[in-house]
């Protein structure tokens, strides 16, 4: 049995009449990345403020390191990282005078020999005395990045670290994440990108406060008990709206020039996609796989918003 870094239970949070956080339980265990996805306002970041002592649960417990949520939020703090969405590091300091500062505000021995160390392993040796204001979005998050594991923290809490970064700099952002779980650092993380979900050892999707899914990314395709169809041709456009009204379609979502048409009733499906077939059969129809995409739009259609 693994170790388990995060293990909370019923952990709930409001704010005003608003539930934001709604009964979550869950377990990750060390060195694993495990992914939060869900739709904006759906709590994800305040469950990850609860997780590392900047927020306290209205109710609900459990521990974080092996540190009390309620109890021991100090303790919590000293041994987690946490990247918020926004960049916070010092725009008019440079690479090497932002690392340092916080080195010493960690109170670490060697600040300057701290801050080489990451500078050397994030590979912004070549940007050191760059001003952090200068640097494109993947650089900025390079750097938050190297702050966050100055400590040398077991936990990191990365909140929408990718956010309006380009592909490549989020490949070799990816490839350090995986770097540092396999030194035994547990990550969890925020994304809103598909390709990213795909690439954590577990993933949770919570919507609005309650968390309904998780597992690996198969597991939860798998438990979705989704049939897809993918269709082609002319009008798609007209086509998907007279789908959305049909027996057995629960979704109905345009990729590039394919509409992805998924149900969970399959037969009815079936049935659906055999008269639309006949009705206009310049349509190329044919049977897919539900994607990790699909799943998660059938999800957040489903889903009730606590705001309403």
């Amino acid at each position: 049995m693994k170790e388990i870094a995060i293990d909370v239970t019923g952990l709930t949070k409001s704010f005003g009449a608003r539930t934001v956080v709604h009964d979550l339980s869950m377990q990750v265990p060390k060195g694993e990345i495990f992914g939060f996805l869900g739709p904006n306002g759906s709590g994800k970041t305040t469950t990850i403020r609860l997780l590392c002592g900047l927020l306290t649960p209205d109710s609900g417990e459990g521990t974080c390191l092996g540190y009390d949520i309620r109890r021991d939020q100090e303790s919590i703090k000293r041994h987690v990282g946490y990247m918020t969405q926004r960049f916070s590091l010092y725009t008019d300091l440079s690479i090497r005078e932002n690392l340092e500062f916080v080195a010493r505000v960690y109170g670490l021995s060697d600040p300057r020999a701290a801050a080489r160390g990451a500078i050397d392993r994030l590979g912004l040796s070549g940007r050191a005395e760059q001003l952090a204001g200068e640097l494109s979005g993947g650089w900025k998050q390079r750097l938050a990045l190297g702050a966050c594991i100055l400590p040398n923290p077991q936990l990191l809490l990365l909140d929408e670290p990718t956010a309006g970064v380009d592909p490549k700099a989020r490949r070799e952002f990816w490839d350090e994440i995986h770097g540092l779980a396999a030194d035994g650092i547990t990550v969890l993380v925020s994304t809103h990108y598909m390709d990213e979900a795909e690439r954590c050892h577990e993933l949770g999707y919570i919507a609005y406060g309650d968390l309904l899914a998780r597992g690996t990314a198969q597991e939860i395709i798998d438990q979705s008990g989704l049939s897809t169809w993918i269709v082609t041709g002319e009008n798609l456009h007209a086509l998907a709206q007279r789908l959305r009204t049909e027996p057995g379609v629960d979704m109905v979502a345009p990729f590039g020039t394919e509409l992805h048409v998924a149900g969970r009733d399959h037969a009815a499906l079936d049935r659906t996609v055999a008269a639309a077939e006949q009705e206009d059969p310049s349509h190329h129809w044919m049977r897919g796989e539900p994607s990790l995409e699909d799943v998660f739009i059938l999800m957040m259609d489903r889903a009730q918003d606590n705001f309403s």
